[in-house]
């Protein structure tokens, strides 16, 4: 406030404006107006960011991975057979994630993932039962263990290590040599005599 307030305030100038007043109804206007607006600017780099990824093009917000379900591959589905038990079933491919409460003899095993950088993944199998005993499973195409881990995968140049030897490399190996076989050594120490147990 500056000097010549009070003393306009002093010589009955009642209706002279308070500057805390002032800034109170010029926010009144211009805050709506200022957000009215930045509005359809805002929106634009919504939009900007849905296409890019990128707020502004240099700033990458974070985002979480999403994955819900049972991964199911199909090196788990050639190991179930018609005539398994559930139990059998529950561990090849673990807890269902839905059980229908009207028909007890379906499971449900769904698999999602949303990951920024990859494309979303949903993938279902249907596990039917007769009684305590597997009959049939639905499943749509299941990729491989391999496949699952390159799909999500952010490394595109993933690279499955080798895990097993040709039979040529097999082959150019050293053949290993045995230690010649030493005679069974007689056992060393003292040699005590122990009365009998019995008299």
């Amino acid at each position: 406030m500056d000097a010549s307030y009070p003393a306009a305030r002093e010589h009955g100038a009642a209706n002279a404006p308070d500057r805390m007043s002032v800034l109170r109804a010029v926010s009144r206007i211009c805050l709506p107006i200022a957000i009215v607006a930045a509005t359809p600017w805002l929106g634009g780099c919504a939009s900007r960011m849905e296409a890019s990824g990128r707020f502004l093009g240099f700033i990458t917000p974070y985002r979480i991975d999403i994955v819900q379900g049972n991964v199911v591959t199909s090196e788990q589905i050639a190991l179930l057979r018609p005539g398994m038990t559930r139990a059998q079933v529950r561990d090849v491919l673990g807890t269902p994630l839905l059980t229908d409460l009207f028909n007890e003899n379906r499971w449900d095993y769904v698999f999602t993932i949303r990951r920024p950088g990859t494309e979303p993944q949903r993938r279902a199998v249907v596990v039917r039962f007769d009684g305590e005993r597997m009959v049939s499973v639905d499943a749509t195409e299941l990729p491989t263990e391999v496949e699952f881990v390159a799909s999500i995968s952010r490394d595109r140049t993933l690279r499955v290590p080798k895990l097993e030897l040709t039979e040529d490399e097999r082959r150019a190996l050293p053949v290993p040599q045995r230690p010649p076989a030493q005679a069974a050594a007689e056992p060393s120490g003292p040699v005590r005599d122990y009365p009998p147990l019995e008299p």
